[in-house]
């Protein structure tokens, strides 16, 4: 896998560094982390790497499109590594849990604007919101 994140790297014109794989390997073994979880991961088997470095690699990697960028409504950033498609999130109310969700209908990008204003639409951004089956079950478990 790691050649994988080499060729990635060098896709996008990206020098190969430590810190740089072990970024993309936290993200792609923990999607939809914060940025103290990507350090924590990386420190883990990387204890020299900075905290410095780790926000480095990620701004590099956003920038390039090697890692997508999320922020629902009231958390923090988090990062994910499926970035090369527009899929969407369903994100827990109670416990801030975020998983993925296919687009349900169509092409790029899934919907299509009732109005798009004159806009050249290439992107959409759709988050769910719920209740993740852990906190269902807890508050179920609660109610007994």
């Amino acid at each position: 896998m790691t050649s994988d994140f080499e060729a990635q790297l060098r896709a996008v014109s990206l020098r190969v560094t430590r810190p740089r794989l072990a970024v993309l390997a936290a993200l792609r073994d923990h999607p939809h982390v914060d940025t103290d979880a990507v350090i924590d991961l990386v420190r883990a088997d990387h204890p020299t790497v900075s905290h410095q470095a780790v926000y480095d690699v990620l701004r590099a990697l956003t920038d390039t499109g090697l890692v997508r960028r999320i922020q629902p409504a009231g958390a923090t950033a988090r990062y994910e590594s499926r970035a090369t498609d527009n899929h969407h999130h369903v994100v827990c109310r109670s416990c801030g849990a975020i998983a993925d969700v296919d687009c349900a209908v169509g092409h790029a990008p899934c919907l299509t604007a009732s109005d798009d204003h004159g806009f050249v639409v290439d992107e959409a951004e759709v988050v769910y919101w719920g209740i993740c089956p852990d906190c269902v079950t807890r508050s179920e478990e609660g109610n007994r």
